[in-house]
Parts: C-alpha cells; sequence; structure tokens
C-alpha cells in the first residue's frame, strides 16, 4: 500500500472514533457489580468480557476467558469464548458497546501502552476495574485512540435498574 493511502486511511479512521466522544453508555449497578464479581474471581488474574447492548444502554456483560500467556499482566479473550458472546448479541439484537478487563493491582485503574495499542474497537468504551487496599472495586472508563497512540477518560452513567 502506498503511504499517501495509509495517511488517509488513518485520518478516515480517527474521524470515526472522534464521532464517538460524545457517546454516553448506561449501564445498570447489576451489571457492574457482575463485572467486580468476574474481576475478584479470577485475581491475582485480569478478567476480561464485553458489554453489549442497543443505543447507548448496557443489557447484557459477556465474561470471557483470558487465554494470555501472563494472565497476571494482561488479557487475551478466548477466540470460542468471543465468537459465542458475538453471536448472542446479535441474536439479542445488540452491539458492541464496551470491553472490560480487571488491572487486578492497581487502586486507580489506567490504561497501560498495550491497552491502548490493541484497542481494536473505537467505538467501544474500555472498562478497567481495579482494587484499592481495602478492597473496594473502582471502575474507570476510557476511549482509546489506538491510531494516535493515547486514551481519555469516558463518561458513563450507572443506573439502579
Amino acid at each position: 500500500m502506498r503511504a499517501s493511502s495509509s495517511s488517509a486511511a488513518s485520518v478516515a479512521v480517527c474521524e470515526r472514533e472522534r464521532a464517538f466522544i460524545d457517546h454516553i453508555i448506561s449501564i445498570s449497578q447489576a451489571q457492574v457489580e457482575e463485572m467486580y464479581a468476574h474481576a475478584r474471581e479470577v485475581r491475582p488474574e485480569e478478567c476480561c468480557g464485553l458489554v453489549g447492548g442497543r443505543e447507548g444502554e448496557a443489557r447484557n456483560v459477556y465474561r470471557l476467558r483470558n487465554v494470555s500467556e501472563e494472565p497476571e499482566r494482561a488479557y487475551s479473550a478466548s477466540i470460542k469464548d468471543l465468537i459465542d458472546a458475538q453471536k448472542l448479541m446479535r441474536e439479542r439484537g445488540e452491539e458492541l458497546l464496551g470491553i472490560y478487563h480487571s488491572h487486578p493491582n492497581s487502586s486507580e485503574p489506567a490504561p497501560s501502552e498495550t491497552d491502548v495499542r490493541l484497542a481494536y474497537h473505537p467505538s467501544a468504551i474500555y472498562f478497567i476495574i481495579g482494587f484499592t487496599d481495602e478492597d473496594e472495586a473502582r471502575l474507570r472508563a476510557f476511549r482509546f485512540y489506538m491510531h494516535e497512540g493515547r486514551s481519555e477518560a469516558a463518561s458513563f452513567r450507572v443506573s439502579q435498574s
């Protein structure tokens, strides 16, 4: 591919990524608790999963197995689990709204360089779960711009329903 073509493609992708900045996901407290439970169950390894829904409203959390060679430091979702979750989302009329994983040893979860570099879904919110010294779970959300090599905090709402 010529340099000018790849540059134009990168610009187009960056513009698509920016189009999602104002999109805020609404997720229920029960769904947040499901993600926290998943993170606690696999600690000290990182957990990972998907959030499916419609029109910015989360409907389901899909747990995925972390098959990374270093699960205490990284996550890599099981291909089978990914395919199964995406199939269920389609059957339920959902789209991918978010991707979550944990940083079990971080009280202030923030994206790593690897998280940003491997963020292949620019329209998704990336949720990261961490734990305080008192074992209180914390959820943070980010937008990843892999083509620019950066991230920024993202807004989300937690509802009681």
